[in-house]
């Protein structure tokens, strides 16, 4: 929602719902865009914003008043998938206010089910990137590095006891094209007919694949139960432009890695390390955002903000 060209939340959600999308995220508590979601059948994943992250963490009240605001209002006319206590917080200055603020709106959305305010339980998480990890490669190695773990380890805990998936942003363009020499774009893209790295009896033929399954080693890894946590993909693209440097940020690359993303965690296959089950993604994202810093960053959109398609996407 980065840009000052967007449709309005009404035709956003015309133009999802004419696409078959049955679900879709919001990185921070917009009423246009909620109000818009009501009786359209689309599921959301529900972020907050990370400057609220510190009042969540610390006041109880303030965090009743954001669900009574963002959750109760819309309890009867929307589905909520799940609450994000912000997104990519994770290393950062702020990372420690993400757990009590998870506590007091599971606290608050606990209270609020308890009263009848809200029609089922709604999980709380949070969203990371793969920077939460010091060893990624192979992926059976994969833990969270010494400057997140302190942190990760009792998040890992908090959604293992309530069943609760983590929320991790996966970019295989990113890890491409800052280490093209040991990457082949063929691995990044979905399009690679061999086995390309092998992890013991595991066979990846997917950089996505590969980054998935180091954070569920790394969960693995943690005490309380992580290896019972699941991970939804809450991120994941390719630009389709961007720095005049950048020759992989392509609308062909983009077309074959979004549609060859959709195609791979719909079959049911799953990952190497948890097979027979689909990834449930979220792709990102709708729109380019001219808001966004010049460069690839505005240039991830499936569609222009005239509701054009950058290049076709089939949606299953």
């Amino acid at each position: 929602m980065l840009g000052n060209n967007l449709p309005t939340p009404n035709d956003v959600v015309l133009l999802l719902k004419s696409k078959n999308i049955t679900k879709t995220r919001l990185f921070n508590p917009n009423i246009e865009a909620l109000q818009a979601l009501q009786n359209s059948g689309i599921e959301v994943i529900l972020g907050t914003l990370n400057q609220d992250l510190q009042q969540l963490s610390t006041s109880i009240s303030f965090s009743s008043n954001w669900v009574q605001t963002n959750v109760i209002s819309f309890a009867k006319t929307l589905k909520i998938r799940a609450i994000s206590a912000g997104n990519e917080v994770i290393p950062s200055d702020m990372q420690n206010y993400v757990l009590p603020a998870m506590q007091n709106l599971k606290s608050a959305l606990d209270q609020a089910l308890a009263a009848g305010l809200i029609p089922g339980r709604i999980p709380v998480t949070t969203a990371v990137a793969t920077s939460v990890l010091g060893v990624s490669y192979p992926p059976s190695n994969g833990k969270f590095s010494n400057a997140t773990l302190p942190v990760m380890g009792p998040i890992v805990n908090f959604l293992a006891t309530t069943q609760t998936p983590l929320l991790v942003n996966v970019y295989p363009y990113f890890a491409y094209v800052n280490n093209p020499v040991n990457i082949s774009l063929s691995y990044a893209l979905f399009t690679s007919n061999s086995v390309v790295a092998r992890d013991g009896v595991l066979e990846y033929k997917t950089l996505f694949d590969a980054m998935v399954d180091a954070v569920y080693s790394a969960l693995e890894r943690c005490d309380g139960g992580g290896g019972s946590v699941e991970i939804v993909v809450s991120e994941s693209g390719w630009p389709s432009g961007g720095d005049s440097g950048d020759v992989y940020a392509t609308i062909a690359n983009a077309q074959t890695y979004n549609n060859n993303l959709i195609s791979h965690v719909s079959n049911g296959n799953g990952t190497p390390k948890r097979p027979g089950k689909s990834v449930e993604t979220y792709v990102f994202a709708i729109f380019n955002e001219n808001l966004k810093p010049q460069g690839t960053e505005q240039n991830f959109g499936l569609f222009y903000p005239n509701k054009m398609e950058v290049y076709p996407v089939n949606f299953m």
